[in-house]
């Protein structure tokens, strides 16, 4: 699936990808400064989230609390390999059923689930950016 939106249209794709995405893991792909972390904020959003959601940059990892299940934020774009990713105990992370967001998965490869759902951004001239989703297996 693929769209073209601006800022405004943020709720909507927010709505569209949640509504089309097979898996609860979304890997996202796109160069620095996207909005990779602008459409992770409108989604948490869409799923409930109350807390102020913020990049997890330096922390690698934001949990956030959702009704009944949780939401995990990943941003790898700090690691130098996958190491890292298994110091935080990664791998726990992927033994449930909750969101799982991952900003930089091509830092860890190796290390994501089977199933999962590619989201790649890519910012337009005119300042509107295209999301490209496909399902991974």
């Amino acid at each position: 699936m693929k769209r073209t939106y601006t800022l405004q249209d943020l709720p909507e794709i927010a709505g569209m990808v949640l509504a089309n995405t097979p898996t609860r893991t979304l890997l996202f792909y796109g160069e620095m400064g996207v909005g990779k972390t602008t459409l992770i904020k409108e989604l948490a959003r869409s799923l409930g989230v109350q807390d102020t959601i913020s990049s997890p940059t330096f922390s690698i990892v934001n949990e956030y609390l959702l009704d009944e299940e949780k939401l995990y934020h990943f941003d790898f774009y700090r690691i130098e390999d996958e190491e890292e990713a298994m110091d935080i105990g990664f791998e726990d992370y992927f033994t449930n059923d909750d969101w799982r967001f991952v900003e930089w998965p091509e830092k860890v490869e190796n290390l994501l689930p089977g199933e999962s759902t590619k989201i790649k951004l890519t910012k337009n001239e005119n300042g509107s950016r295209t999301l490209n989703m496909t399902p991974v297996k």
